[in-house]
C-alpha cells in the first residue's frame, strides 16, 4: 500500500513539470519585411562572432571640422604646480645649451649684477617659489653674466635685464666722501643702538663728545681705549682733532659705534691706512644685537625657576 502511494506522488509530479498540451498556444509570426529592427545587446560571450569590431580611427584629414581631438596646451609646465616658474628656467637652460660655446670670464670678473630677491621674484612670477628652486635658477643667470661682454648676444642680454631688480644698486655708483671746505672729514658709525657722527680735522688731539670731553663722558680706561683705538693703533693721536655727537644705547655701544665713526673719517684723509685698520678690526661693522625677550621667559633664553613645592 506505501508502495503504490508513492509511485501515484511521483507520477503526479511527472505531470506538474510536463507542459499540458491543452495549454500551448501558437503564436504567427509576422512577415520579414513588417518586423522591426534587431538591436545589438551587450553580451559577455568570447566567441568571435559575439564580440562587436573595434571603432575606426578618425580621419582628420577627410573630417569637416578641422578642430583637435583635445586641446593642447602652450605651455609644457600648464599642468606642473609653478608653470610660470618653470618655462623661466627652461628659456633660460635653452638659452645656456646654444650659447655654451661662447668665451666667458672668472666669476669675479663678471659685472655684479642685482637679481631679484626671492620675495620680489615670487611676486614677479605669481607662484610660491622655493628656495631651492630659485638658487638653482640664479645659478643659471650667473652662468649666462660670465660671457664676455663683447660677446654677449642681444637675447641673453635682454633676458638677463628682466630678472634685475629696479635701480641696480650695482649701476649706481655713490661719489666717495671728500674733505669740505673747512678741512672737516664726516665720518658715521652704529653698534647695538648707539650711533655716531665723527668730524675728524687736522689738529692737536683734541676730543669732544656731545660738548664734554671724554674722561667725563667715558669713566672706564677700557671704553676711552675703544674709542680712540682707531687713532691709537695708526698713531695719529696728537694729530686730529675730533668734535663727536653720539646718542643711544649703552655706554659700550656708544664707544664701539665712535670707533667705526672715527676710522672711516680717518680714511677720508689718508686712504693709504686701510690695511692698518682692517687688521686692527676697526672699519669691521658689527652687526650682533641683543636677542629680544620672550613672553614666559625671564630674559631671551632663560626659563623661570622651576619648584616643586
Amino acid at each position: 500500500m506505501a508502495g503504490h502511494r508513492s509511485n501515484c506522488i511521483a507520477q503526479a509530479m511527472q505531470l506538474l513539470r510536463l507542459p499540458s498540451s491543452t495549454s500551448r498556444v501558437t503564436v504567427s509570426r509576422a512577415p520579414s519585411h513588417l518586423r522591426p529592427p534587431r538591436t545589438q545587446t551587450r553580451t559577455y560571450a568570447t566567441s568571435e562572432e559575439a564580440v562587436s569590431p573595434a571603432a575606426p580611427e578618425i580621419d582628420f584629414s577627410t573630417s569637416s571640422s578641422r578642430s583637435p581631438a583635445r586641446i593642447v596646451p602652450a605651455s609644457p609646465a600648464y599642468f606642473s604646480g609653478s608653470p610660470r616658474f618653470i618655462d623661466h628656467v627652461l628659456k633660460l637652460e635653452k638659452l645656456q645649451t646654444k650659447y655654451s660655446g661662447l668665451p666667458t670670464m672668472e666669476a669675479s670678473e663678471a659685472p655684479r649684477m642685482a637679481w631679484f630677491k626671492l620675495a620680489q621674484f615670487r611676486d614677479f612670477v605669481g607662484e610660491p617659489v622655493p628656495t631651492k628652486k630659485y638658487k638653482s635658477l640664479v645659478k643659471i643667470l650667473q652662468r649666462l653674466n660670465r660671457i664676455q661682454p663683447a660677446a654677449v648676444p642681444a637675447e641673453v642680454r635682454s633676458t638677463l635685464e628682466s630678472f634685475l631688480r629696479p635701480g641696480n644698486p650695482y649701476a649706481q655708483q655713490l661719489a666717495p666722501p671728500t674733505v669740505d671746505e673747512s678741512g672737516r672729514a664726516r665720518g658715521r658709525g652704529k653698534r647695538k643702538e648707539s650711533s655716531a657722527v665723527v668730524h675728524l680735522v687736522e689738529g692737536e688731539g683734541e676730543i669732544l663728545v656731545n660738548g664734554r670731553s671724554l674722561v667725563d663722558v667715558f669713566k672706564r680706561v677700557h671704553d676711552r681705549e675703544s674709542a680712540l683705538w682707531a687713532l691709537r693703533c695708526t698713531q695719529r693721536l696728537d694729530k686730529y682733532n675730533a668734535w663727536i655727537n653720539v646718542r643711544g644705547g649703552g655706554v659700550t655701544g656708544q664707544a664701539e659705534a665712535i670707533t667705526l665713526a672715527t676710522a672711516r673719517a680717518l680714511l677720508v684723509h689718508e686712504p693709504a691706512l686701510k690695511p692698518v685698520l682692517r687688521k686692527a678690526g676697526v672699519i669691521s661693522v658689527d652687526a650682533r644685537r641683543v636677542e629680544r625677550k620672550k613672553p614666559g621667559h625671564v630674559k631671551a633664553r632663560k626659563m623661570p625657576t622651576w619648584v616643586k613645592r
